[in-house]
């Protein structure tokens, strides 16, 4: 590998395990350089050499990072909040001008990906088996009556991450209420399943999946896997490869899949690093050498269905301490 392999990692916040496996991919060969808008950004402090950047809608946030680009020589830049990822999709030209790749997908995949609805209706209109969602709470009546839907149902913002503003609800009441106290919701039916956790790498170059673990979710915290357990099912390797290459995804994408009486139904779609891909690269499916292996223009080989069945991933809690200046 060439020298200078050098890595920036937006909005690092508590992902210092992403950070830790660039610093051993690169072992030497790179730098990995962390960016947030906090100082008490944990991750910060396991980089190479970090920065306190200002917030993505404050004014000169994108200059800094360009500006960061250029002093430190970075050849590949990624983000690991949602709310960043169209950012770097929008000036994608502006950071391969200056020599940097953007790991990320298109514009408009990353837009679809943010609007749950978007999603709702590339799914249903590519014939991929979804979750039923509405944004007309008539509509969705209209189908309670006809025995299309039932409750419960979960109410929640049409874009919208991390879990937040999540609503369980078992009558038309309460539909009423939320849709008369906020605006931009979406229904979505309740899949009484089990979930699975999709963490998949299409490779920049070659546009071809690569890597496809399947986890099965055992236990959540605040909208990320907490405990789970890596399973294969060919079933879902051919629905998936299917999915991202129909979309045109590109680089790493976390997907939640539900599957209810032995049929899989694709649910929610994070175009970045989602919060259980330790369990991933803990099993050997290395995504941060495929993307510097695709930054530094080599294309990968497929290692799908290579990983051990049955390895639990359980998370923990970890203490760092800086000083204040």
């Amino acid at each position: 590998m060439k020298d200078n392999m050098n890595i920036l990692i937006l909005s690092c916040g508590t992902r210092n395990k992403i950070v830790q496996y660039f610093k051993k991919e690169l072992a030497g060969t790179g730098v990995v350089v962390a960016a947030d808008s906090s100082e008490l950004a944990p991750a910060l402090y396991e980089a190479d050499k970090h920065y306190i950047v200002p917030r993505i809608d404050q004014e000169g946030y994108l200059d800094r990072i360009f500006s960061i680009c250029k002093e430190n020589n970075i050849k590949g830049v990624l983000s690991l909040i949602d709310s960043e990822l169209n950012i770097l999709a929008k000036h994608k030209k502006e950071f391969i001008k200056i020599g940097v790749t953007p790991i990320v997908s298109d514009f408009e995949v990353i837009e679809t990906c943010f609007d749950k609805y978007k999603m709702f209706e590339f799914l249903t209109q590519n014939g991929f088996p979804t979750v039923n969602s509405y944004v007309d709470k008539e509509e969705f009546f209209n189908d309670i009556e006809a025995g299309i839907i039932n409750y419960p149902v979960f109410v929640k913002p049409v874009k919208g991450s991390a879990s937040l503003n999540i609503n369980k609800v078992a009558s038309e009441e309460e539909i009423e209420l939320l849709f008369n106290q906020y605006d931009n919701l979406i229904i979505q039916e309740y899949m009484d399943g089990t979930e699975y956790g999709v963490d998949v790498y299409v490779d920049m170059i070659s546009n071809e999946p690569v890597s496809i673990f399947i986890k099965e979710k055992i236990a959540m915290r605040a909208g990320e896997t907490d405990k789970s357990v890596s399973v294969k099912d060919e079933q879902l390797f051919e629905l998936i490869k299917r999915f991202v290459k129909k979309i045109a995804f590109k680089g790493i994408i976390d997907i939640d899949v539900f599957k209810v009486n032995g049929q899989y139904y694709i649910s929610e779609v994070n175009p970045r690093f989602g919060g259980g891909y330790p369990h991933a690269y803990e099993c050997g499916e290395n995504v941060p050498q495929m993307i510097l292996n695709n930054v530094n223009e080599n294309i990968n080989s497929g290692t799908i269905g290579q990983y051990e069945e049955g390895i639990y991933m359980m998370k923990f809690n970890e203490v760092k301490l800086i000083k204040s200046k």
